[in-house]
């Protein structure tokens, strides 16, 4: 359950007062802030330990991939550790519901053979992450396919279901302008290649391919758990055929490409996960309140307005809000390196000294973590003050990144994007030595 943010404020406040110690030696405190030297340029104290240094884990929170538990070790690793995300069930409910609006307003036309069933493939991306497991739920919570298991929507991928006799989920009914049509999951897998790496763009190519071969005309819609798949979906098949195709992630491909037929996508505010990402580092390596530049203004008038974020202490995450692209208000999102408005002034180094962050991306030839969110994380670094070093991982292993952080004791602080979602340890242990 999110708490307010003046709750949480005041959580925080309390909490800050333990933490300044552990953070001092990576940056200036509140009180020196302003002093004559604060604008050196420093490298990482030899007075702090690397397990006291601010560390941020983004994107993929860590968690139990089977039960989606969160790994509270992790997250609260030390006084200044946090988790940057988005808020993966709002966000899968509007997916979903965007999914429905559009049927229900193009029923004419969109039941291609007839036959009274809209039809849907669904391109899972990682059947342990609760991003991927989320979204596959809100799907087909919002179009009636979903079954209970233990309490939750089922979000296990089906293979194939042409008659609709999966356990796995049901068919499911919408009503539009007197007449009912039944909703079919026909198809569903999770994009793995055959080297390990999940959320793939090329399987999920391949794989509309296989379900058009034997579906044909009874895919009336095709869903993807993000943008890299459905834009593969959509290049190799559903463009030509017609077949409106929704992702999520607003990549700037998949935004432009609305205009050709590409039905929606999903903002997951890219431009403020990005922001509070590096936020979160800067203010503890300036040991001030962490919610400085976030939800109270900074020296410089960078604040968050509280309907793009929402902060849960007893997580100690930040979740970004979503926002449903469409042809209605694609045009608005054609742009996605842009950093947002009213967190864009640049800080005064003199009083925000330059520190050094290790930051890691999970997979260099991730569509949305490579063409969208490092490059607003590249435009934020100059503005917080923060040298930031970017390694990039092949999707597969975490030692690919692992073995890339040889000397901890070389950076301030730490921004941190696992592989899977279990394997929070592997750099922990590292920080621990």
């Amino acid at each position: 359950m999110k708490m307010s943010k003046k709750i949480v404020s005041l959580t925080m406040t309390a909490m800050l007062g333990l933490s300044l110690a552990a953070c001092g030696g990576g940056g200036s405190t509140s009180d020196d802030a302003g002093s004559s030297d604060a604008g050196e340029s420093s490298g990482a104290s030899s007075d702090v330990a690397n397990k006291d240094k601010p560390l941020v884990w983004f994107n993929r929170q860590p968690s139990n991939s089977s039960t989606g538990e969160l790994d509270m070790a992790a997250l609260s690793f030390n006084d200044n550790t946090y988790y940057v995300g988005f808020d993966a069930n709002q966000g899968a409910e509007l997916q979903g519901t965007m999914i429905k609006e559009y049927i229900e307003a193009n029923i004419d036309g969109l039941d291609r053979n007839g036959d009274g069933v809209i039809g849907y493939v669904l391109a899972i991306g990682d059947i342990g992450h609760n991003d991927s497991i989320a979204r596959t739920r809100g799907v087909r919570k919002a179009l009636g396919t979903g079954v209970e298991k233990d309490g939750e929507i089922n979000s296990e991928p089906v293979g194939t279901n042409a008659d609709g006799s999966s356990a796995a989920v049901q068919d499911g009914e919408i009503e539009v302008g007197g007449k009912k049509y039944v909703v079919r999951e026909l198809a569903s897998q999770e994009m793995k290649n055959s080297a390990g790496a999940t959320w793939d763009a090329a399987t999920a190519g391949n794989a509309i391919g296989t379900w058009s071969s034997s579906f044909g005309d009874e895919i009336d819609i095709v869903a993807s758990n993000n943008d890299g798949m459905g834009m593969s979906m959509f290049n190799s098949w559903s463009k030509e055929q017609e077949v409106p195709t929704f992702g999520y992630d607003a990549n700037a491909d998949a935004v432009a490409a609305i205009a050709e037929g590409y039905g929606g996508t999903i903002s997951q505010h890219a431009d403020v996960q990005a922001y509070l990402t590096l936020r979160v580092l800067r203010n503890a390596l300036d040991g001030v309140d962490v919610d400085t530049g976030i939800g109270t203004e900074d020296d410089a008038g960078n604040v968050l307005s509280d309907d793009v974020y929402v902060y849960n202490a007893d997580e100690r995450s930040y979740y970004a809000l979503n926002v449903a692209v469409t042809a209605d208000n694609y045009q608005d999102f054609t742009d996605s390196t842009k950093i947002y408005e009213s967190v864009s002034a640049q800080l005064d180094e003199s009083a925000h000294a330059s520190k050094k962050v290790w930051l890691n991306i999970y997979n260099a030839s991730d569509n949305f973590l490579s063409s969208t969110y490092q490059p607003l994380l590249q435009n934020y670094d100059d503005i917080l003050n923060l040298e930031v070093e970017y390694i990039g991982g092949d999707g597969q292993t975490e030692s690919n990144i692992t073995n890339r952080l040889g000397n901890p004791g070389e950076y301030d602080a730490f921004a941190i994007n696992m592989v899977k979602t279990d394997n929070a340890a592997s750099y922990t242990s590292l920080l621990s030595q």
